[in-house]
């Protein structure tokens, strides 16, 4: 395998390079000679950026170097899964300016971290997404680029501007480090936009914006708040945020206190679980519940226990994982109203612009169905914009695919079923084939429901 041409680029000599060198004329077609006009190949705006050439831009080819890290992606999707390879073109990493030094990828200690790729043979789109959870920005390289980039799409990532168990501590007053997600989303978006237009010779014909968990909410947002920027997206399981009851702060107190002994299972199905999601309720106690709280407690109200999680989630497994025992009585509704501005200031409203596809588990046990995608399918049609909006609701899908090869007789992966939903938006909106109504995709009593699934099924 040629090994790959990398060239580093200062935001410096960015400048002496676009003052110099001609506008790319307009491509006559979407297929070019392998890695053509690299040297138009950057991403303005960039604080730091260096650029390669390759012969294969997916996770097959770029396992075990440094344009990917198989680490991160841990969990996300199931064992069994069939991803496309073989797709030669440019990559360029790089970030942005910020002052938060939580993602160490590549020895940066810089944060607005970014990955974007752009493949010899176009199809004249591109993908946006950001990281899930607090992962980087390679996380959903085999979830969704692969994928992507097969197809002919330009691909875009980003680490959200800040990473880890700590990035609560982000900013300087609550919720800046959640509002800097959706700036880093646009930022993105926009360079890669005019970085796809440099390579190609013209902008995208059609944008769209995907993500998993914290990225479906950013999806959201951004169909909400910048629907001038996309022609569509598809929320895999979005957290919901809104200000008169965010789940993660609604729902997951009552967990916490589960797990601590201090309530019980009909608590838990007030809360929103679902009945016959217990068989997963030990590993979210263990792995998702006490964490998760804590931290984006901290997020948006850090003054109700100061001392937990504090400085720092901790800097062991188990004291990163591990609850804070003041969590299983946190009760939202009845803090200062300091808190709910700082949530609002992330908060959703429902009122997508551009077509948007939502799909979620019914067991997902971190984010019950019944207080995120159900309520924010009530929230689009509110604001009548329910024509817009699709809910698909995955029987028998998780928060994380990496579970159902746990449990592959109670558990089906959703990953399948987000790829059948991406062509499902595609073919709405580029052709104005109209979607399914909202509606259960049933598992099928047979077949390959690792690799296979459609979301017109019921």
């Amino acid at each position: 395998m040629r090994m790959p041409r990398t060239v580093a680029l200062s935001a410096t000599a960015l400048v002496a390079l676009a003052a110099s060198e001609p506008h790319p004329a307009s491509a006559a077609t979407s297929q070019v000679a392998h890695c053509a006009r690299q040297e138009h190949a950057r991403v303005p705006g960039a604080a730091f950026q260096q650029r390669a050439c390759l012969d294969d831009l997916t996770t097959a080819g770029l396992a075990g170097t440094s344009y990917t890290d198989l680490t991160d992606q841990a969990g996300l999707t199931a064992n069994g899964t069939r991803n496309p390879s073989g797709v030669p073109g440019i990559q360029i990493d790089g970030y942005f300016r910020d002052s938060s030094h939580t993602n160490g990828t590549h020895g940066w200690n810089h944060d607005a971290q970014f990955v974007v790729r752009l493949p010899d043979h176009w199809n004249g789109g591109l993908v946006v997404t950001a990281s899930p959870g607090n992962r980087k920005q390679y996380a959903t390289d085999t979830a969704i680029s692969d994928r992507a980039l097969a197809q002919g799409y330009a691909y875009a990532a980003t680490d959200k501007g800040n990473t880890g168990p700590d990035f609560y501590r982000d900013g300087t007053r609550a919720g800046d480090a959640v509002a800097e997600w959706n700036a880093r989303a646009t930022q993105l978006t926009r360079a890669a936009r005019k970085a796809v237009a440099l390579r190609y010779g013209h902008a995208p014909r059609h944008t769209y914006m995907t993500g998993i968990s914290n990225a479906g909410y950013l999806t959201r947002w951004q169909l909400e708040n910048h629907p001038g920027l996309y022609d569509g997206g598809v929320d895999w399981e979005g957290v919901l945020w809104t200000e008169n009851g965010p789940p993660l702060l609604t729902s997951l107190p009552t967990a916490v206190a589960y797990g601590r002994g201090e309530a019980d299972a009909d608590d838990m199905y007030a809360a929103g679980f679902a009945r016959g999601s217990e068989f997963l309720w030990p590993y979210h106690q263990k792995a998702y519940w006490g964490l998760t709280q804590k931290v984006y407690r901290a997020a948006f109200d850090p003054s109700f226990d100061p001392d937990c999680p504090g400085a720092s989630a901790g800097s062991t497994v188990e004291q990163i994982l591990a609850p804070c025992a003041s969590d299983a009585s946190y009760a939202y509704a009845d803090r200062p109203a300091s808190v709910r501005r700082a949530v609002a200031r992330v908060a959703l409203t429902g009122r997508v612009g551009k077509p948007l596809l939502t799909l979620q588990g019914d067991l997902d046990t971190l984010l019950p169905i019944a207080t995120d995608a159900a309520v924010y399918a009530r929230m689009t049609d509110a604001r009548g914009r329910g024509r817009l909006h699709r809910t698909y609701t995955i029987q028998d899908g998780t928060h994380t695919d990496g579970l159902s090869d746990t449990y592959p007789d109670r558990l089906r992966p959703i990953l399948p079923c987000y790829r059948d939903a991406f062509d499902t938006l595609t073919r709405w909106v580029e052709r104005g084939t109209q979607p399914p109504a909202d509606h259960i995709v049933r598992r099928p009593a047979t077949g390959d429901v690792v690799n296979s699934c459609s979301v017109g099924a019921s």
